[in-house]
């Protein structure tokens, strides 16, 4: 009996299965899209019975026409293999288109919300095309009617243009490739003034070249007009939203990159008649301009001569006028001076002076006198203090008795007691005493 570990039996199925199945196409409904931060996307791929998980590589995914989004009606093509650590087989899918027409609907519409978001779509990125191309660019298929239409249109309309013709697959797979090439090719060698994106009308897989994101993004990026004329008027692609001018048809492309050469001519006339109107309209100015200053410049002698008299009598008005003038002033000043003379600050400071003088004279009279009375006053009031004066009293023989040690004035004996000391102050000096008897 045979016993294998977890390991080896995962690593056995997946050796047993990958090789039968290395590449198939499984049609089926995505669901439970997971994109993590690695970029790869993970989903389940199921029909009304069963399901698969599937994963689609970074790598992969980038050459995809669209985004795997919940619901999508899908053709996956890839292998079928186990991933060993959870024993789950998988398909690796390697591409994957939409199932039908209406998934092609679908990714057209989703490709177009992308690059409207991004602002391809924008008329201010627009290009105008030029006036007169001198040289036309026009890339499709070099076999189809489309390319002899537009050089016939272009040609009988303006025999001067130069055609370049570009030749490019406009359907299938390697479509995409070759027309952003071609737009990027002559982008590069600047060979044409203006480009013609064009092919006939087809079916939606037909037209499906001009929906892929590459081409958008070649259109966009190019330096030069491109005017997109693709299939017929009721066709819209991808293109024709990202190119500088949209033209219903590829005839119509080639009428509106060239103007007819009669209209040039009729346009040429038209500008030829206005440029001489306007000329002639700028000789009649100029001449009638003339002729004013001629007339100014023969009177000129007369209106020089007036001029001339008018000038001596402004100088004798401005003469007597400032003689008035310098009169009026004069008699101003000597009113002023007159006037500045007796209020002059020299004779208003001598003024004062003596005033001050004799104010000052009185005030020193006053302050002698005031002075002498407080003197005597003064010497009055001393008298009387003398005589009045305790040290006065004690220079009769009178003494001042104070109780020890406060210092109390002993005015009767009969706050003494035997025992206390007492000071006795005389007209000279003082005695300390102590008090052996009282006698009421």
């Amino acid at each position: 009996m045979m016993v294998f570990t977890v390991s080896e039996l995962n690593r056995h199925i997946r050796q047993s299965l990958e090789p039968l199945y290395p590449d198939i196409w499984v049609e089926g409904e995505i669901s439970n899209v997971r994109i993590p931060a690695s970029g790869h996307c993970y989903f389940t791929l199921k029909d009304n019975a069963s399901q698969i998980r599937a994963v689609l590589f970074r790598l992969q995914s980038r050459a995809l026409l669209m985004a795997p989004e919940e619901g999508m009606h899908v053709l996956c093509r890839g292998s079928i293999s186990v991933y060993e650590p959870r024993g789950e087989y998988q398909m690796i899918v390697s591409s994957l288109e939409p199932h039908g027409i209406g998934a092609l609907q679908r990714a057209f519409e989703q490709l177009k919300h992308k690059l409207a978001q991004e602002g391809l779509f924008d008329a201010a990125r627009k290009k105008p095309l030029p006036m007169l191309p001198a040289k036309i660019a026009v890339i499709s298929s070099p076999t189809g009617a489309v390319v002899h239409d537009i050089i016939r249109i272009v040609q009988r309309r303006c025999n001067t243009v130069a055609i370049l013709v570009v030749p490019v697959r406009v359907q299938g797979a390697e479509a995409p490739d070759e027309i952003v090439d071609a737009i990027e090719t002559v982008n590069r060698l600047r060979c044409a003034d203006v480009i013609i994106l064009a092919r006939g009308g087809g079916s939606l897989e037909d037209l499906q070249p001009f929906n892929t994101e590459k081409v958008a993004r070649a259109i966009a990026a190019s330096t030069l007009p491109v005017i997109s004329a693709i299939g017929h008027e009721t066709d819209v692609t991808i293109a024709d939203f990202v190119a500088d001018l949209r033209a219903p048809t590829p005839s119509a492309a080639a009428e509106l990159v060239v103007r007819d050469k009669k209209e040039l001519f009729s346009l040429i006339g038209m500008l030829d008649n206005r440029m001489h109107t306007a000329i002639n309209r700028h000789i009649a100015r100029q001449r009638d301009l003339i002729c004013y200053h001629i007339r100014v410049l023969s009177r000129w002698p007369q209106n020089l001569a007036t001029l001339l008299i008018r000038q001596d009598e402004l100088a004798a008005r401005l003469s007597r006028a400032l003689r008035h003038v310098v009169l009026s002033d004069h008699v101003r000043l000597t009113a002023l001076q007159r006037i500045l003379r007796s209020r002059s600050p020299h004779r208003i400071c001598q003024a004062e002076i003596a005033t001050l003088s004799h104010t000052m004279h009185r005030l020193r009279n006053a302050i002698r006198t005031f002075l002498l009375a407080r003197a005597n006053h003064v010497a009055q009031v001393a008298g009387r203090l003398s005589a009045l004066s305790p040290a006065a009293i004690l220079d009769r023989g009178f003494s001042i008795t104070r109780l020890l040690p406060s210092m109390t004035i002993v005015r009767s004996s009969d706050v003494l007691q035997p025992g206390d000391m007492v000071r006795i102050t005389l007209s000279r000096g003082s005695i300390d005493c102590l008090v052996k008897r009282v006698v009421q």
